[in-house]
């Protein structure tokens, strides 16, 4: 049925009715959890909960009965599955498919608490039952990521029981579109998928623009390692995001538009597809929008995984059925995008944060940040660090506040060295960038940049050299080669990061570095050249005395890289028990039984595993 806005109304209470239950039970179906078992986990929810007569279904009075649904991700991957019971709040943690009979015994039929399954600290050794009380939680502020974990994505009744399309609803029939853009714009919005380009001026230009038809289209093409983002608010709030397409279409005066997803996130397009179809199902998509004369379809085309797709003008190339690869700007995108008219492109966060802005008020919105970086972040937080997962923080967070109190800090209590923020198109902070705010400009004073918002946290055993040569290969492969700086430039970068973790690199070999990686950077056609230095030119600069051991002294101070890597017994620590000898592949350790044991380095291929055999910690390498 298409609705109207009065029986869009209707519909809001039905969904808000709909949620009227005594207890909900809902099962983290982000692609982290789905991957340990939480589909298993729900089918088994939804059979016990039906079998003992405790489904809504089965009771006329909704209030008495329990719901089970999915939802999208709740953030806290490291501890996944994740199962939270509302309305108390609490949640469960490492959910197992035995687990399932305990919960419904005691959380679903009684009030108890199952104490081996909630949040234990490592640390602390504190115990949480609430999420809201977690300190993953309690220092986020989820904005844009304020349903993801609430609803299920999937029904579209939920999303507007939670407020969903009102902000359409107030922009078709409150709002002219250059009121919908002047609100964007005080808002402070900036682009959350890279440089942060202000959205709203972006609009402006686009609908100031000649040409018709006009374009939206959102890029959902996240490629940077380590970041998931914009895949969980896609699998999360599907609807949120179309949502602020359609305001943005509305605004730019757009009747079509794209979602650019990559192919290898099949949970998102599944549930943008779903989403897309209820959508035009009850007239929200197409044509004559809840009777407001404005007409909207939209499309979802799926990528191929090439990361310089991520890159504006090589997506509409992409789309338009070419090669993707960047074109030479200007003219930009919203003067002359997809198919030679203009075309806003911004990503999934982006998008998402606008129907809470026109709801809301831009004034609201810039309650949390900073002057110039208004709003909140979302970070996709790995590595080393003891809590993983997909936080949200205000704009000017200090990274220390991200990695020792949302993160929990760095496993087995080890030193912070390094965070790569960012991406490949980013670049690694150090210890003493811990207080730095985490904003569009401190960070690029820093010789950073947030990206799309990854973030990978590194300790002290780890390998900086090494961790350039990923990035650096990583962009490499992924260069289109279409302009010479970034084809050739990141190919001989490579080569002189592979010279010098295989122990043959030479001192100048660092001044080559920072010369190509300047010259890339100032004279490629597109940002991922443009920015494929970047890990490596951070590194030079803030752990050059590692490149340095490297080179000059052929030693990888984190024994990470095995051409340089030594391995030596300290006598005073060995106890003559003989593991390492009988551990070695290759005999390179002798000695006697009760004294010293020594290494043949000449023999030594540097496998590491006599370290990991020694009981007494005596082997240093």
């Amino acid at each position: 049925m298409k609705l109207d806005r009065s029986s869009l109304a209707a519909l809001r209470q039905e969904g808000k009715d709909k949620l009227k239950t005594k207890k909900r039970v809902l099962v983290c179906a982000g692609t982290g959890c789905v991957a340990n078992g939480s589909l298993a986990i729900y089918n088994r929810l939804c059979e016990l909960v039906k079998e003992q007569g405790l489904a809504v279904e089965v009771i006329a009075q909704r209030e008495d009965g329990i719901d089970v649904a999915k939802s999208g991700c709740h953030g806290f991957c490291e501890m996944g599955p994740l199962v939270r019971i509302e309305p108390v709040g609490i949640l469960y943690t490492k959910v197992k498919l035995e687990d399932v009979e305990e919960i419904v015994e005691s959380s679903l039929k009684g009030d108890e608490i199952v104490e081996r399954l909630i949040y234990h600290h490592p640390v602390t050794k504190e115990s949480y039952a609430k999420e809201e009380d977690i300190p993953f939680y309690k220092k986020q502020h989820r904005y844009s990521l304020s349903e993801c974990g609430n609803i299920d994505p999937d029904d579209l009744l939920e999303y507007l029981a939670h407020g969903g399309y009102e902000a359409l609803e107030k922009a078709l029939f409150e709002m002219k579109p250059e009121d919908v853009i002047e609100e964007v714009t005080t808002s402070g919005l900036r682009g959350r998928g890279g440089g942060g380009f202000p959205t709203g001026r972006k609009w402006q230009f686009a609908r100031a623009a000649e040409g018709s038809p006009k374009y939206i289209i959102c890029n959902g093409d996240e490629g940077d390692p380590g970041a998931f983002m914009d895949r969980s608010l896609m699998e999360g709030d599907p609807h949120r995001l179309i949502e602020g397409m359609l305001i943005a279409a509305y605004a730019i005066g757009a009747s079509e538009g794209y979602i650019y997803v990559r192919a290898e996130y099949p949970l998102a397009v599944k549930r943008l597809r779903k989403a897309i179809a209820d959508a035009e199902e009850r007239g929200l998509l197409g044509e004559d929008i809840l009777g407001s004369g404005f007409s909207f379809n939209l499309k979802i085309k799926e990528g191929a995984g090439a990361f310089v797709c991520g890159e504006e003008s090589a997506l509409i190339a992409s789309i338009e059925g070419e090669r993707g690869m960047p074109r030479p700007k200007p003219p930009f995108p919203a003067n002359k995008g997809l198919w030679g008219k203009p075309t806003i492109i911004n990503n999934v966060e982006t998008f998402v944060n606008v129907p809470l802005i026109i709801r809301d008020g831009a004034e609201e919105f810039r309650k949390l940040g900073t002057e110039k970086s208004p709003g909140t972040k979302t970070f996709a937080i790995t590595g080393q660090v003891a809590n993983t997962g997909l936080i949200e923080v205000p704009m000017g967070t200090t990274l220390r506040e991200v990695v020792y109190e949302i993160g929990g800090g760095l496993r087995g209590g080890k030193e912070f060295k390094a965070v790569q923020i960012g991406g490949p198109s980013g670049g690694c902070l150090t210890a003493e960038h811990l207080d730095l705010p985490l904003d569009f400009d401190s960070l690029a004073k820093a010789g950073a940049m947030i990206g799309s918002g990854g973030m990978v946290v590194m300790d002290q055993d780890t390998c900086i050299v090494e961790v350039a040569r990923f990035f650096m290969n990583f962009t490499q492969n992924e260069s289109c080669g279409k302009c010479v700086p970034c084809r050739e430039g990141t190919k001989r970068m490579l080569e002189i990061l592979e010279r010098i973790v295989a122990g043959e690199g030479k001192e100048e070999d660092l001044d080559y570095l920072e010369e190509l990686g300047t010259v890339i950077r100032e004279t490629s056609l597109c940002g991922l050249g443009k920015t494929a230095p970047n890990p490596v030119l951070t590194t030079l600069r803030y752990f050059r005395d590692e490149y340095l051991a490297h080179v000059r002294d052929k030693k990888c101070p984190a024994g990470e890289c095995k051409a340089l890597a030594g391995y030596w017994i300290d006598p005073e620590l060995c106890r003559g028990c003989s593991k390492c000898a009988r551990t070695c592949p290759v005999d390179a350790i002798s000695g006697k039984i009760k004294e010293p044991y020594v290494i043949d380095e000449d023999k030594c291929i540097r496998c590491g595993a006599c370290k990991e055999a020694c009981p007494f910690g005596a082997i240093t390498g």
